[in-house]
């Protein structure tokens, strides 16, 4: 009996202990995990096709949080958005510069 509930035990204290172990499946997470990342829309410039965002650390780049402007793969995104709006975006280098190929509004 003492050995059934010491089992019981060992497999119960890691759930109730460890809940901030728990799987985040909030947008922002799934977007980072996916490797996106946030940001604040500061600028457009539809005629360059560029925008200008306040953003976290992009992972997948190894860089820290800071403002940049970016190039746009569909000037179309720009549309999407206006100055303010909190984003996630994806980024790919293309021809050495940072290339902005996906971009959601956040709720």
């Amino acid at each position: 009996m003492l050995k059934k509930l010491m089992q019981a035990l060992f497999i119960v204290t890691p759930l109730v202990a460890f809940p901030a172990l728990s799987y985040d499946k909030s947008p922002i997470f799934l977007a980072q995990a996916d490797g996106m990342t946030e940001g604040e829309v500061r600028k457009i410039d539809p005629e360059t096709q560029k925008i200008t965002i306040k953003h976290g650390p992009i992972v997948k780049y190894d860089m820290g949080a800071m403002t940049m402007v970016f190039r746009v793969s569909d000037p179309s995104m720009l549309n999407k958005v206006a100055v303010g709006d909190k984003i996630i975006f994806d980024i790919e280098k293309t021809g050495g510069a940072m290339v902005v190929v996906s971009l959601q509004k956040m709720n």
